[in-house]
Order: C-alpha cells, then structure tokens, then sequence
C-alpha cells in the first residue's frame, strides 16, 4: 500500500490497570472537576454527581479524558474516543495480565519474516 492509499487515521488502544489507593481523593477531585463545569446542564450534572460519588471507576473515568493524552502532540486530532472503567479483579502473576506477551509473538513473526 502505498502512501496515497494509507489511511490518515490510526485507532490506538491503550489499556491501563490502577491501583486505587485513595478513594475519597478520586471522588473529590471528579466532584472538584465537575464543579468548574460552568456549561454543564442541571440534570446532567445532578446525574454526573451522583455516578461519581457512589462509583471510584466512575470518578476515575471522569477524571481520564483521553483529548488530554494527545492534546499537545502536533498534527494529531481526535476524530472519536470512547472510555470506560470498571472494577476488576486484579492478579498480576495470572498468564491473561501479562501485556508483553502479544508483543514477543509479534516480534517473532516479524524476525520470522526477515530471517
């Protein structure tokens, strides 16, 4: 494919796990964000309050936006985004959290390919 067929648009999939180790902290920075929220309309703010007070993955994910992570890099814009949080049960030494794994079996392929 050359450089008139490539798409100008890239989906990049970033997955993080956090540790929470200040629940009250979270929920009162969401609360401290949405308060400076002046354009917000009352129903949406009165659902936001109380999504972000009874749920921390809900004030995390309120706090995350992901226009701040490719804000300042230079001749991107964002064309969609989407994102959640959840809670999860967290095992680091469990086989289905190790993130490196999809990069060694694609590392293989490519020496595969070039050897």
């Amino acid at each position: 494919m050359n450089s008139s067929e490539t798409s100008r648009f890239v989906r990049l999939h970033v997955e993080l796990v956090l540790e929470i180790g200040d629940e009250d902290g979270v929920t009162k920075a969401a609360l401290g964000r949405l308060a400076g929220e002046t354009e917000m309309p009352a129903d949406e703010r009165a659902h936001t309050e109380s999504a972000v007070t009874e749920d921390t993955a809900e004030a995390l994910a309120y706090l995350v936006d992901p226009f701040d992570l490719v804000s300042k890099v230079p001749g991107v814009e964002i064309a969609q985004a989407s994102w959640s949080s959840e809670r999860i049960d967290y095992d680091p030494d469990a086989p289905e959290w190790d993130l490196g794994e999809d990069d060694d079996a694609l590392d293989e392929e490519d020496e595969k390919e070039v050897g």
